[in-house]
C-alpha cells in the first residue's frame, strides 16, 4: 500500500524535489513555462523519465545524427523498437540491441534476464517473429569472488529467460577487463523474421481510436528504472534495488504468440512495448510520432498491488505489457484474441486530436502535457568536448614490442586469458538448438541460422575491442564494425546494417563526451565505406562507479545475409593436406594487444592502424573465395593475433598445424594488424584461389595434432594441440573455481 504523501506544486519548486529525478534547475523551468504553470508529482514524473537520457537521449542526439541510417535494403531506420532490413523475397529482418547495465550491477539475474526480455519485446512489437538472441557482456577481471559473482548471474539470467521462452541464444562476447569492476555490461540483441506485409509501427493514429493494454498486471517494481540507468552508480546504489524489475519468460511467451496473432488483425492500428519508463513512454511516443494525443483512465489498468498511485503506475517498468491502439468498435474481437492466450486486454484510453497526454485517476485529470514536449521536443544539449591528455601521450609513443622468451609458452598463456578462452562454460546454459534452425553454433566467427523455406540464411555476431577504443575512440570505432563484418564474411554472409549499443562514462565529463564524439566519428565512416547503415540501437552513458570509467564500449550488433546456407563457412581446420593461408599485412602492432595486456598488466600507445579500403576488399576477395567453394575454413585475426588464431582453427577436428613465417617473429605471431584473414584452402583449389587473392601461403593442415611454427627456418612453437585445447578450454572454469 502506498502511503507516499505527493509534494504540492509549490512545494516540489520549492524543496527541490525534481532534483532527486534527475532535473536540472534549467528543466524545471523548461517545464514550467511549456506547462505555463507549475506541474503537479505525477507531471514532474512524466517529463523526469522522458527527460531522462535513457528514453530522450538528450546528451547524445547531436552524436547519433551522425551515423547513416539509410541505405537501398532498410525499411526501418532509427525511431521504432527495432530496425528492419529488406533480404528479398517480400521478406525482412528485423534486429536490435540493448544494455541493462545499471540493474545487472545491483541484481544480476534479474537485470540480465529483463534484458533479454525487454530486446525480445522491442522486436515481436513490429510484427517480427523473434529467431534467436545474442549478447555483449563485460565484467571485470575474475580474481574477485563479486565478479565471479556477477558473471554466474548474469549468465545465468540470460539462460534462464531465452531458454524459457524458447528463442535460442546462438551467439555473442564476453570480454574482461579491469575497468568493468563494479559496472559490468550487459547488452541483449534480438534478431527476428517478418514479412512485409505484417511490419507495424508503434503510432496512435485515429481519432477516437481505442487505446488498449495488454498483458501483465502492473506493480511496483522498476519505478524510475530509465533515471536511474542515467546516473553513475555509487556505493550507494544497492539502495536502487526496487528499480530491477522481475520478468516472468512464460508470460512473455504467452505475449509474444498473442502480439503474432494480433498483427494479423486489420484492427490494429499501432503497438509498442512498455520499456523503459513504461506506461508513459510507451503513450507518449506513440501519441507524438502519430502527431495526435492520448486520454487514458488510470483506474483501468490492470494492477497487482493495492492503491498505487498514478505517479506509480506511469512510471512503473513492469515486465511483459505491451500498449496498443485499435479500430474503435472492435475492442472485443482484442479481448477475446488476448483471453484465448489467459492474457488481459483492456481499453484504458482513446487517442485525441489536442496533442496532449490526459490522465484521469480517481475522476481527475491528474496530469494534462502536451505529448511533443515529452518525446520529440525533449531538451538536447551540446556538451563540451576535450582531447584527453592519456590520448596525447599514447599517440606520441614509439611501436612497443613486448620481450617474449619463450613463444610456446606465450600462446598457452594467452589462450589462458579469460577475454580469448573459450566461453563453452557460457554458452553451455544457453539452448542455441531450439527451433532446429540453427547452422553455425556459438564458438565461430558468427552465428548463422537458416530461414525455414529457403536457401537462405542470416549470419550475425557482437563486436567490439574496448581496449582500442579506450587508446583512440575513432579508430577502435572503426575496428568494431570492421570486425564485426569480418566475422559475418568468414561465415559466408554479406553484411547487412548494424544495430548500436554505445556504453560509455558520464557525457558531462569533457573527456568521456570527446570519447562518445570520435568514437562516432569511426563508426560512421566504417557504416559508409562497408555499406552497413546503422538501423537502430540503445545509448548507455554514466557507466562509472565512484567516479571511474568503464572504457568506450560502443557494441556493434550486425546481421548478414547468407545467400544461399550451402555456403555457409566456419573457422575450424576440416582436413589435413588444406593449405593454409594469411590474407592481410602484419606490422608490429602491439598498441591494446593481449600480449601487451600479458606483458605489462596495462595498455599503451597507439591503436592498431586501419584502412577501410583494404578491409573492404579483403573482405570482398574472402566472400567472392567463399561463393565460388574455394575456402575450406574462414577465421579473422582478433585478440592473440595469428598464432592464437591459428590454435582456435585446430581445436574442432583435433588437427595440428605446420607453418613456415618470415620476419620477427613476435610481431609473426602476436601481433594484432587489422584487416586479415586465416583461410584454409584444398589443395586442388589452390590455383584458383591464388589467381583471386594475394593471400601468403604459410603452412599446411597435418594429422599430427600439434602446431609447430617456424620463423625464418627456427622452431618457435611446437606444442600438443591437445595441450593448447585444455588450456583453451579449462581457464574459465578454473578461475570460477578460485
Amino acid at each position: 500500500m502506498s502511503l507516499m504523501l505527493e509534494p504540492s506544486p509549490e512545494q516540489l519548486k520549492e524543496q527541490q524535489v525534481y532534483k532527486e529525478m534527475g532535473l536540472s534547475d534549467d528543466e524545471f523551468a523548461m517545464v514550467e513555462k511549456i506547462l505555463g504553470r507549475l506541474p503537479n508529482y505525477t507531471e514532474i514524473g512524466l517529463f523526469s523519465v522522458m527527460w531522462s537520457e535513457h528514453c530522450s537521449y538528450k546528451n547524445s542526439k547531436p552524436v547519433l545524427s551522425k551515423f547513416p541510417t539509410k541505405g537501398e535494403h532498410v525499411l526501418q531506420g532509427p525511431g521504432e523498437g527495432a530496425g528492419i532490413v529488406d533480404i528479398g523475397d517480400e521478406q525482412a529482418v528485423v534486429f536490435k540491441i540493448e544494455s541493462h547495465n545499471h540493474p545487472s550491477a545491483i541484481e544480476p539475474y534479474q537485470g540480465a534476464a529483463t534484458g533479454v526480455g525487454g530486446i525480445i519485446r522491442d522486436v515481436f512489437s513490429m510484427g517480427a517473429r523473434p529467431v534467436a538472441l545474442l549478447n555483449s557482456l563485460r565484467f571485470g577481471e575474475l580474481d574477485t569472488p563479486r565478479v565471479r559473482y556477477l558473471f554466474e548471474e548474469v549468465v545465468s539470467g540470460i539462460a534462464g529467460y531465452g531458454n524459457c521462452i524458447g528463442i535460442p541464444t546462438v551467439g555473442g562476447e564476453v570480454q574482461f577487463d579491469a575497468s568493468y569492476e563494479g559496472n559490468p555490461l550487459v547488452n541483449a540483441m534480438c534478431v527476428g523474421l517478418i514479412d512485409h506485409k505484417d511490419i507495424k509501427k508503434g503510432q496512435a493514429h485515429g481519432v477516437g481510436n481505442t487505446v488498449m493494454y495488454v498483458g501483465a498486471k502492473t506493480g511496483r517494481d522498476g519505478i524510475h528504472g530509465a533515471t536511474f540507468a542515467s546516473e553513475e552508480l555509487t556505493d550507494q546504489s544497492e539502495e536502487n534495488r526496487p528499480a530491477v524489475q522481475v520478468g516472468d519468460p512464460f508470460m512473455e511467451k504467452l505475449l509474444l504468440e498473442a502480439c503474432l496473432e494480433l498483427v494479423k488483425s486489420d484492427a490494429l492500428v499501432g503497438i509498442q512495448d512498455m520499456g523503459a519508463a513504461g506506461l508513459t513512454s510507451s503513450s507518449a511516443e506513440m501519441a507524438s510520432k502519430a502527431g495526435s494525443g492520448i486520454e487514458m483512465n488510470l483506474d483501468l489498468v490492470p494492477q497487482r498491488e493495492t492503491g498505487m498511485t498514478a505517479y506509480e503506475m506511469m512510471l512503473s517498468e513492469s515486465q511483459e505489457r505491451m500498449l496498443i491502439v485499435v479500430t474503435k468498435g472492435r475492442e472485443q474481437e482484442i479481448v477475446d484474441l488476448f483471453s484465448k492466450y489467459d492474457l488481459e486486454a483492456v481499453a484504458i484510453g482513446r487517442v485525441t486530436d489536442d496533442k496532449q497526454l490526459r490522465l484521469i485517476h480517481k475522476g481527475e485529470v491528474v496530469a494534462d502535457v502536451p505529448t511533443d514536449a515529452l518525446a520529440e521536443e525533449a531538451p538536447v544539449y551540446h556538451k563540451p568536448s576535450k582531447e584527453p591528455a592519456y590520448y596525447r601521450e599514447f599517440q606520441a609513443m614509439e611501436n612497443d614490442i613486448p620481450a617474449v622468451d619463450d613463444h610456446g609458452e606465450t600462446l598457452l598463456s594467452l589462450l589462458q586469458q579469460p577475454t580469448i578462452a573459450s566461453k563453452e562454460w557460457v554458452y553451455d546454459q544457453y539452448d542455441y538448438m531450439v527451433r532446429t534452425n540453427t547452422v553455425v553454433a556459438p564458438g565461430s566467427d558468427a552465428a548463422v541460422i537458416r530461414i525455414r523455406g529457403t536457401k537462405k540464411g542470416l549470419a550475425m555476431t557482437t563486436d567490439c575491442n574496448s581496449r582500442y577504443m579506450y587508446l583512440d575512440p575513432e579508430v577502435g570505432g572503426k575496428i568494431a564494425v570492421a570486425e564485426a563484418a569480418r566475422n559475418i564474411v568468414c561465415s559466408g554472409g554479406a553484411p547487412l546494417a548494424i544495430t548500436d549499443n554505445l556504453n560509455f562514462g558520464n557525457p558531462e565529463k569533457p573527456e568521456i563526451f570527446w570519447q562518445i564524439q570520435k568514437s562516432a566519428d569511426g563508426i560512421s565512416e566504417a557504416c559508409r565505406t562497408l555499406n552497413t547503415p546503422v538501423i537502430g540501437g540503445n545509448v548507455s552513458l554514466y557507466n562509472e562507479t565512484n567516479g571511474t570509467a568503464i572504457y568506450p564500449t560502443p557494441v556493434i550488433g550486425m546481421v548478414g545475409l547468407v545467400e544461399d546456407i550451402e555456403h555457409v563457412t566456419t573457422q575450424d581446420f576440416k582436413q589435413a593436406g588444406d593449405l593454409i593461408y594469411l590474407l592481410g599485412d602484419t606490422r608490429a602492432e602491439f598498441g591494446g594487444s593481449a600480449l601487451q595486456k600479458l606483458s605489462y598488466k596495462k595498455i599503451f600507445g597507439q591503436a592498431p592502424a586501419i584502412d577501410l579500403t583494404v578491409e573492404a576488399a579483403n573482405q570482398e576477395k574472402v566472400l567472392t573465395a567463399i561463393h565460388q567453394g574455394l575456402l575450406s575454413s574462414a577465421h579473422d585475426l582478433a585478440e592473440g593475433g595469428l598464432a592464437v588464431a591459428v590454435a582456435e582453427s585446430l581445436f574442432a577436428n583435433q588437427l595440428g598445424a605446420k607453418l613456415k613465417l618470415t620476419g620477427e617473429a613476435t610481431t609473426q605471431l602476436f601481433s594484432e594488424s587489422q584487416s586479415r584473414f586465416l583461410l584454409s584452402v584444398k589443395k586442388e583449389n589452390k590455383e584458383a584461389f591464388e589467381q583471386l587473392t594475394n593471400a601468403t601461403l604459410i603452412g599446411e593442415v597435418t594429422n599430427e595434432q600439434a602446431l609447430e611454427i617456424t620463423v625464418n627456418d627456427e622452431l618457435v612453437i611446437k606444442e600438443q594441440t591437445e595441450v593448447l585445447n585444455k588450456a583453451w578450454k579449462g581457464a574459465i572454469p578454473a578461475c570460477l573455481q578460485k
